[in-house]
C-alpha cells in the first residue's frame, strides 16, 4: 500500500516546491488539491499547464493517486453552487485527460434549512446521478470525503446516498478520523463499504478524555481534535489490514490538519509511522 500526501496545505507553493517535498520526505503519491487559487495545479489552468504540471509529478517517480475538488455541490446560493459544479466537471476532464482514474470530491453540505437527507434525495443525489455517468464515460470514478460537515455524516447517510446514486464509479474516499469522535464502528464501516471505497485519508483523532468527562460531547468543545496518524485513537495496523481485506490496497493519503504540528514536519512523521505497516 503507498504513503501520500493531500497537497492542500502547499495551495500556495508551486510543484517545484511540492515535489521536491514529497520525494525527499519518502511519500509514494500525491493527491493533488486543484481547487480555484491552489498555484501548483488549478482548475483554471489550461490543458497544457495542467499537463506540464502533472508531468512533473510522474517525472520524479511519484504517482498521482487522485485530484482533489473539496466544493460543495449542494450549496444553498445557486450561484456558487454551479460554480463549484463547474470546477468539479473540469477536475474530472483533466483527470481523465491526464490517465487520472479518482477524483475525490464532496457529498454537499445540508442546502440552507434542508436536512441532510433532502439535501441528499432533492439536490445532490440527482446531481451525482447524472454526473456519475459522465464521469464513467471519461473513465473517472468520483470519491467523496465522508467530512461531518457535509451530508454524508454517518452511515445511515453513506447507505441513503449510494441508494439514491447506485453508479459503480460512485464512492468514498474514506477518512476515518471523521467517524472517531462521533463513536461510529471505522472498522465495520470498512466492511459494509468496502466496494465502495476508492481513495482513503490517513488522519487521525485524539480523544481528550479528561475534558470530554468536564464538558461531555453533547455541547462541550475541545475534547477531540484531528492529528497525524499514530498520534491519536486508530490501530492503524488493524485498519490497514482490513482495508486490504475488504478490497483496498493503494493509497493512504495523509490529510495534515494536526495544528500541533508543522507542515513538514507533520507529514514527515505521518509517513514513516504508516510505513511500519503499508
Amino acid at each position: 500500500m503507498d504513503v501520500g500526501i493531500l497537497t492542500a496545505p502547499f495551495r500556495n507553493e508551486t510543484m517545484d516546491t511540492i515535489v521536491k517535498f514529497a520525494v525527499e520526505s519518502g511519500a509514494d503519491t500525491l493527491e493533488i488539491d486543484v481547487r480555484p487559487g491552489c498555484k501548483h495545479l488549478c482548475v483554471d489552468f489550461d490543458d497544457a499547464a495542467a499537463a506540464d504540471a502533472i508531468a512533473q509529478v510522474r517525472d520524479a517517480g511519484l504517482r498521482i493517486s487522485s485530484l482533489a475538488c473539496y466544493l460543495d455541490i449542494s450549496d444553498a446560493d445557486e450561484q456558487a453552487r454551479e460554480a463549484n459544479r463547474a470546477a468539479l466537471t473540469r477536475t474530472v476532464e483533466m483527470a481523465s485527460a491526464n490517465g487520472i482514474d479518482v477524483v475525490c470530491c464532496m457529498a454537499g453540505r445540508p442546502a440552507g434549512e434542508m436536512s441532510r437527507e433532502d439535501t441528499i434525495t432533492q439536490i445532490a443525489g440527482p446531481y451525482y446521478a447524472d454526473f456519475t455517468a459522465r464521469a464513467a464515460d471519461l473513465g473517472v470514478k468520483l470519491a467523496m470525503e465522508n467530512w461531518t460537515a457535509t451530508n454524508i455524516c454517518n452511515l445511515a447517510q453513506w447507505k441513503l446516498i449510494f441508494e439514491t446514486v447506485p453508479a459503480e464509479n460512485f464512492g468514498l474516499n474514506f477518512d476515518p478520523s471523521h467517524l472517531v469522535w462521533q463513536g461510529i464502528d471505522y472498522l465495520k464501516a470498512v466492511e459494509i463499504f468496502g466496494e465502495r471505497i476508492f481513495h482513503v485519508h490517513a488522519k487521525d483523532t485524539e480523544i481528550v478524555a479528561h475534558k470530554l468527562a468536564w464538558v461531555g460531547n453533547l455541547c462541550g468543545t475541545g475534547w477531540w481534535r484531528y492529528c497525524i496518524p499514530g498520534y491519536g485513537e486508530i490501530d492503524w495496523g488493524v485498519f490497514i489490514a482490513r482495508l486490504r481485506d475488504n478490497g483496498y490496497n493503494n493509497t493512504l493519503s495523509i490529510e495534515h490538519e494536526d495544528r500541533a504540528l508543522g507542515r513538514e514536519e507533520g507529514f514527515i512523521k505521518g509517513i514513516n509511522y504508516l510505513n511500519i505497516f503499508a
